[in-house]
C-alpha cells in the first residue's frame, strides 16, 4: 500500500514544542490572521481602553489651548487690549472641566444613575427656557437662538441636553426588551418621546448640526439597546428628507446648502457674501500644505477668517501645523471613538454599555462634523470642534461627560482584576484615585456597612447588651481591656476555660461538662448515674 506525504506527516507523533497544523484554506500572515493576533495583544492589556481614553483627552484639552492661544491672539488684543484675555478664561474653563473629569474618575459610574432623572429634567428646562425671549441669545449674532447668558458665562444648554439623555437614556433602557407587549412598561416608548421633545426644542432654537449630533446619540442608544435597525433606517430616511425640504425652503440655512455645494465641486460664487467663511477656511488649508507655516504664524487669525478660535480652529490647525496636524487630530477623535466603543462592549453591564456608547458617539460625531464642514464635505452647521475650540461651558461639559466615559472604561471586569490584583497605575495613585469595585462588590459592602450602622444605632438607643451573642464578647466583657484578663484572672475566671469538647478529648469519655448555670448536685447525679 502506498502512504502519501500528507499521510506519513498526521500519522508521525508530534514532537513537544511543536505546533498543531493551520486549518485547510488558512495561510500564514493573511489579514484574518494579523486581526486576531491585534485583537488577542489588545485583550492581555486589560487597562488598554482606559489609558487611551484619558491619555487622548488630556491632549486634545492640551492641545485645544495651545491653538486656542494661536487663534485668538489677534481679537482678543482687538478687544481688550491683552492677547491673553481669551486664552486666561479658556485656561480656566480647561481647568474646571479637568477637574470635573477627575472628579469623575474617582466615582463608580452607578453613581451616576440615581442623577439621572434630575439631570434630564434640568435639561429641558435649560432647552425650554432659552427659547423665551429676552432670555436666550445668539439668534442676530449666528442665526441660532442656542445660548444662556449667566454673567460672563455663555451656556448651550443643548450640549448639556446630549449628555443628559445619554445619561437617563442608558438608566431607562437599560436590560429592557423593546418587543415586550406593553410598550409602555419597557421604556421605549417613553424615551422616543422625551429624545423627540428635545430634538424639537433644539431644532426650534435654529441649530441644525447640534439637532443632527443629538440625533446620532439617541441613534446609538436605541442601537446599542438592541432596537431593530430597521426603525433607525426609518429615522435616518425621515432626516434625509427634512433636510431636502430645508434645502428647497428657502433662508438662510438654504443658502448654507448652495454654499456647501459649491465647496464641494470647488467652485463659489459668492466668496464676499455667504461663502466667505468657507472661501477662507479653504485658503486657510491650502496654505498649511503638508507640514504647516508654523505654530503661531497664522495668517487667517488676522480677521480674515470670522471664528478663527472657534467654529473654524480646525482650519487654523491645518494651516499652522499642516496635513500632519489635522491628520494628528482626526486620529485622536478616531481613537477616542474606536477606544469608547469597545469599552461600551466591555462594561459591567448594559446600563454602562449604553452610556459609554452614546457619550462616545456624540463627542466623535460632532468632532466630525465640525471637521467634515472645515473641508468641505458637509454643510456648515456652526457646532464646536469639542475639546479643541474655544467654548467654556462646552469645554466642561465636554471633559465631564468624558470623564464619565473613562470612569466606565476603568470599571471593565478585566480592569478590576488588574488593579485589585496588580495595583493601580501610576496616574490613579498620583490622582488619589481609589482602586475600582464591581457591583456585586459594592453592594455587599453597602449591606455590611447598612448592618453596622443598624448595630451602633441600636446600642446607642439601648445600651451595650450585658450577654453578648458573639464568641469573642463571650469571653470578655465588653470594654475590658486584653491586658486586664491576663493579669487577673481570679476576676475573669472565664479567661482560658476549655470548652466542652475538648474536656471531652482530654477525658476520653462522653461525660457532658458542667455549665456555669448547671447545679453542683445536677452534674453528681448525672455521674453516678453513668458510673
Amino acid at each position: 500500500m502506498t502512504v502519501t506525504r500528507s499521510a506519513r506527516e498526521n500519522a508521525a507523533p508530534r514532537r513537544s514544542g511543536t505546533t498543531a497544523p493551520r486549518p485547510a484554506g488558512s495561510r500564514p500572515g493573511t489579514f484574518s490572521s494579523l486581526r486576531r493576533r491585534f485583537h488577542d495583544g489588545m485583550d492581555a492589556r486589560p487597562l488598554l481602553d482606559y489609558t487611551v481614553i484619558r491619555t487622548v483627552v488630556v491632549v486634545l484639552a492640551g492641545l485645544g489651548l495651545v491653538m486656542v492661544t494661536s487663534s485668538s491672539m489677534a481679537a482678543s488684543f482687538a478687544a481688550s487690549s491683552s492677547v491673553w484675555s481669551t486664552t486666561l478664561r479658556q485656561a480656566l474653563m480647561v481647568s474646571l472641566g479637568l477637574v470635573l473629569f477627575w472628579v469623575m474618575l474617582r466615582i463608580s459610574p452607578e453613581r451616576v444613575r440615581a442623577l439621572a432623572n434630575a439631570v434630564m429634567i434640568v435639561a429641558i428646562a435649560l432647552l425650554i427656557l432659552v427659547l423665551i425671549p429676552g432670555i436666550g441669545t445668539g439668534r442676530d449674532e449666528v442665526g441660532s437662538q442656542s445660548w444662556l447668558v449667566v454673567g460672563p458665562l455663555r451656556l448651550q444648554p443643548s450640549e448639556f441636553a446630549r449628555a443628559a439623555i445619554a445619561v437617563w437614556g442608558a438608566k431607562l433602557l437599560a436590560n429592557k426588551d423593546y418587543r415586550e407587549p406593553s410598550r409602555l412598561a419597557n421604556g421605549f416608548v417613553g424615551f422616543t418621546m422625551v429624545a423627540g421633545l428635545c430634538l424639537l426644542l433644539i431644532t426650534a432654537q435654529g441649530d441644525l448640526g447640534m439637532a443632527v449630533n443629538f440625533a446620532i446619540v439617541v441613534a446609538f442608544i436605541l442601537l446599542f439597546a438592541g432596537i431593530s435597525t430597521g426603525f433607525i433606517a426609518f429615522a435616518a430616511i425621515a432626516g434625509f428628507i427634512g433636510l431636502i425640504v430645508v434645502f428647497f425652503a428657502g433662508g438662510y440655512r438654504s443658502d448654507r446648502f448652495h454654499v456647501y455645494f459649491d465647496a464641494l465641486f470647488g467652485h463659489f460664487d459668492d466668496t464676499r457674501g455667504i461663502a466667505f467663511q468657507s472661501h477662507q477656511g479653504f485658503l486657510s488649508l491650502a496654505d498649511g500644505s503638508l507640514f504647516g507655516v508654523g505654530l503661531g504664524q497664522s495668517r487667517a487669525k488676522w480677521f480674515y477668517l470670522p471664528e478663527a478660535r472657534n467654529d473654524f480652529i480646525f482650519a487654523v490647525i491645518g494651516e499652522e501645523l499642516g496635513l500632519w496636524g489635522g491628520a494628528l487630530v482626526i486620529g485622536l477623535f478616531a481613537l477616542l471613538g474606536y477606544f469608547g466603543l469597545r469599552a461600551a462592549r466591555r462594561a459591567q453591564n448594559q446600563f454602562q454599555t449604553l452610556m459609554a456608547a452614546s457619550l462616545a458617539a456624540g463627542v466623535v460625531s460632532q468632532a466630525f462634523i465640525n471637521i467634515g464642514y472645515v473641508v468641505g464635505l458637509l454643510p456648515v452647521t456652526g457646532i464646536q470642534l469639542p475639546m479643541v475650540s474655544a467654548g467654556g461651558t462646552s469645554a466642561v461639559i465636554t471633559l465631564a461627560s468624558m470623564g464619565i466615559l473613562a470612569s466606565i472604561a476603568r470599571h471593565e471586569p478585566d480592569a478590576v482584576s488588574a488593579m485589585q490584583n496588580y495595583g493601580r497605575p501610576a496616574f490613579d495613585r498620583m490622582l488619589g484615585i481609589g482602586e475600582p469595585t464591581t457591583p456585586g462588590q459594592t453592594r455587599a459592602a453597602r449591606r455590611e456597612q447598612d448592618a453596622r450602622n443598624a448595630r451602633s444605632r441600636r446600642e446607642a438607643r439601648f445600651g451595650t447588651p450585658v450577654t453578648a451573642r458573639s464568641g469573642s464578647a463571650l469571653r470578655r466583657p465588653a470594654g475590658a481591656p486584653q491586658r486586664d484578663m491576663q493579669k487577673d484572672p481570679q476576676r475573669y475566671p472565664h479567661r482560658g476555660a476549655p470548652t466542652r469538647s475538648a474536656a471531652r478529648a482530654v477525658r476520653g469519655t462522653a461525660v457532658p461538662q458542667p455549665r456555669s448555670w448547671e447545679s453542683t448536685a445536677s452534674t453528681t447525679r448525672t455521674t453516678r448515674r453513668a458510673g
